[in-house]
């Protein structure tokens, strides 16, 4: 890893009373809060880009189905093995430093989507953009293990895990809008510029681990037990790494998480075109009808550890079941259920609901609740990792299943196949998720 993202060396601790060291602490935890919730929300405005933009993009011309498929399936690909790579790497780097310029240059490829007509420069720019991407999921969750204690942890990763709703939010209103007005270059043009200036702010605002600014761990500021009972080093972290690697319990999760992962990106991936053509909508309504879905995502990922927290006494498990039946209950009513645009709001809402919910169980939470803390990064790009390969082949596997039917010269997709590969994935995810409905924690490794 270049030095410049590399974490720097522990400080010697600072003097003062522990409210002094709370005052301290919370002011960098607000911080370091604002810069990972505004800043991975931008992530998402950058990647869903091409999402808004594929019906324009197909209309003109400029790329086929089965080619939106394949920039797709590129984009995931690099993103799954930049996850669990750049998830190993996270555990020794600068959070601040490695996330901000990965945003940057995420950025700069949306700049050049715009500025380009060739499918094989699409492919190879989505395809970097997929690994800029990858780095931001895993450091965000290394980083909130960093700077807050086992008591606040909960409810400031659900808030986090919130945030790409903020971004899918803004994506479905402002990008589609500015598509709408202004063609499918805008889309990736105004994305980037966008993004490019949250990634200058991230890197000013986000903060590296606590102890290279004189900071104990936060369980010790907050008079909590001390999660780390060994010195922690390069050696021992790539112990901790490798031990994880060889759990059933996470290898269960990833599954889960991976199956999940075919069906929240079908929605995310195709929804605007399924309701162009399944159901009629201009693009702008389609835009504004999966508003519902990121707006219900970030309520159900809020709740979801508060939830599990507060009712559930942290279990993870019982939730997940609620949030996976909803999740399925939604896709039937989406696709079986009674036509109207209340209905299609309230469908495009309980999925956004219960995905919201299970990205923060599957892709992270649970599994990091199970793991030792010093492999976090780990944990998080392992089933990024099995996620993405996912997500990467379901982009493939729905393009080939939309059937195109032309009638009087103009071309309709039919996805009367699809959606049931869809609904089959959230289904196979929900049992796998509740196989480890037993699992402890470790201890000792």
């Amino acid at each position: 890893m270049l030095d410049f993202f590399k974490t720097r060396p522990d400080q010697p601790l600072i003097e003062g009373t522990p409210e002094k060291i709370r005052s301290i602490y919370k002011k960098y935890q607000w911080q370091v809060f604002l810069g990972l919730v505004l800043g991975y929300a931008m992530f998402y405005v950058a990647r869903m880009s091409l999402n808004v933009a594929k019906k324009p993009m197909l209309d003109a011309g400029i790329v086929t189905l089965d080619e939106l498929g394949i920039i797709g399936s590129a984009f995931f690909l690099t993103y799954a093995v930049g996850k669990f790579s750049n998830g190993f790497l996270s555990d020794y780097a600068n959070i601040g430093r490695f996330m901000s310029v990965s945003l940057g240059l995420s950025a700069i490829t949306c700049l050049f989507m715009g500025m380009n007509t060739a499918t094989f420069f699409f492919i190879l720019l989505w395809a970097m953009n997929g690994w800029f991407q990858s780095v931001g999921s895993a450091p965000s969750c290394v980083s909130i293990f960093q700077w807050f204690s086992p008591k606040q942890r909960g409810s400031v990763y659900s808030i986090w895990g919130g945030s790409r709703n903020i971004g899918e939010g803004i994506t479905w209103i402002l990008t589609a809008t500015v598509v709408s007005f202004f063609g499918w270059r805008a889309g990736f043009v105004g994305a980037g510029i966008a993004t490019f200036a949250a990634a200058i702010a991230m890197y000013f605002v986000l903060k590296d681990r606590p102890q290279t600014y004189g900071l104990p761990e936060p369980a010790v500021a907050y008079g909590e037990d001390a999660e780390i009972k060994k010195k922690v080093d390069p050696k021992e972290i790539r112990r901790a790494q490798l031990f994880i690697l060889k759990q059933p319990t996470v290898w269960i999760i990833a599954l889960a998480c991976a199956a999940m992962y075919i069906s929240r990106y079908a929605m995310s991936s195709w929804a605007v075109l399924y309701l162009q053509e399944e159901k009629g909508y201009s693009l702008i309504d389609a835009g504004f009808a999966m508003s519902a879905y990121p707006i219900a995502g970030f309520a159900g990922a809020i709740l979801a550890g508060i939830i599990s927290d507060k009712v559930f006494n942290a279990n993870r498990h019982i939730p997940t079941l609620l949030y996976g039946l909803a999740n399925i209950a939604g896709l039937c009513l989406m696709f079986w259920g009674p036509q109207s645009r209340v209905m299609d709001a309230v469908a495009l809402g309980l999925i956004g609901y219960a995905i919201g919910g299970l990205v923060v169980f599957l892709a992270g939470l649970t599994a990091c609740d199970l793991m030792p803390k010093t492999a976090v990064g780990a944990v998080k790009g392992f089933i990024g990792l099995c996620s993405y390969i996912a997500a990467s082949a379901q982009e493939i596997v729905s393009a080939s299943l939309i059937k195109i039917h032309e009638v009087d010269g103009v071309k309709h997709y039919d996805f009367s196949t699809a959606q049931y590969f869809w609904l089959a994935a959230a289904v196979v995810s929900m049992f796998l998720a509740m196989s480890v409905w037993n699992a402890k924690k470790v201890v000792d490794y």
